[in-house]
């Protein structure tokens, strides 16, 4: 197969309690009108959200179609072994806080009917109040945070991190947190939709109700050893480097080789323009570039662009 040009699919947007518009002022989503919008998913390959690609000559597969049947053109021959494209990326506005939580280890996820997820945050807008939760106060205990459930206190036990846009962090499976009101985020997780809400600050759904918790499987989950995380320190160009993930934040003068030829990456373009393959990219989109696409250089049109580059760890 002949690819040309570098892949783009139409995302799906998700309505949420805690959501706002921001995805639309920010970066001109065609967001569904009337509605809170907490989150865009941009690359996606779930048996109940697919990406569908809008360009070129895979226009119309789903992401699982070209994991499935293209693995080889679009993601070369070190992709991993998986059932399904492995990555889930996102785009998160905080116009709310998010329910205090937790992602279930790999140990325990199958124990659970759940599945692990490690993500990272990139904070791409920060407004008001937007400070992050993650992980727990120094010297606090199951027990302690067993009575703060009882008492509804379970906000002082978590360690509370201010952010600025630019900043990031990581968050492993296991690690309780929550994202401040006024935050506007870059998510690249693992592959999963199973996540445990241990606390929701006394709030109501959309439909009215207290949203459901899940107490039993949320403190299987939290890892109470994991105490004041930081920010991530980039180095070099990397911001996160994981075994499910590598993430990179390029700023670009001129151009660059996106990535080897044999290797397929995802951009998002977090600031400026760009173009690659003769299509041009603003802040907040994403786009594939395939392992056997010949002319592999993205080029900046503006000042000041900056690029986030996720690669998948080869085995």
């Amino acid at each position: 197969m002949n690819l040309t040009e570098p892949l783009i699919f139409e995302p799906l947007f998700m309505e949420r309690v805690w959501g706002g518009r921001r995805l639309e002022e920010l970066f001109h989503k065609p967001l569904p009108p009337g509605q809170p919008i907490g989150e865009s998913w941009e690359i996606v390959d779930r048996e109940d959200a697919q990406s569908i690609v809008r360009n070129g000559s895979l226009r119309g597969k789903t992401l699982h179609e070209l994991w499935t049947e293209h693995r080889l053109d679009v993601f070369g021959s070190q992709a991993p072994e998986a059932s399904r494209f492995p990555l889930l990326f996102k785009l998160l506005d905080a116009r709310e806080r998010l329910s205090v939580q937790v992602h279930p280890p790999a140990r325990i996820a199958p124990t659970l009917g759940g599945e692990p997820k490690t993500e990272m945050w990139f904070i791409v807008e920060n407004d008001g109040d937007g400070d992050i939760f993650a992980g727990l106060r120094k010297e606090v205990t199951r027990e302690d945070f067993e009575q703060a459930l009882k008492n509804g206190s379970v906000a002082e036990k978590i360690h509370r991190v201010p952010v600025k846009a630019g900043d990031a962090i990581f968050i492993p499976s296991g690690r309780i947190h929550a994202i401040g009101a006024g935050n506007v985020i870059v998510e690249v997780q693992q592959n999963s939709d199973t996540t445990y809400r241990v606390f929701d600050w006394n709030r109501v759904g959309l439909d009215g109700k207290a949203r459901a918790l899940h107490i039993e499987e949320s403190m299987r989950s939290i890892d109470f050893d994991d105490f004041e995380p930081e920010l991530t320190r980039q180095r070099g160009n990397m911001v996160v480097e994981s075994d499910y993930f590598h993430v990179e934040r390029v700023e670009l003068k001129d151009s660059i080789e996106a990535v080897p030829k044999g290797k397929f990456a995802i951009f998002t373009c977090l600031s400026g323009a760009v173009e690659c393959g003769g299509f041009h990219f603003s802040p907040g989109d994403f786009f594939l570039l395939p392992a056997t696409m010949e002319n592999r250089e993205i080029h900046s049109t503006k000042a000041d662009t900056t690029l986030l580059r996720t690669t998948i760890p080869s085995p």
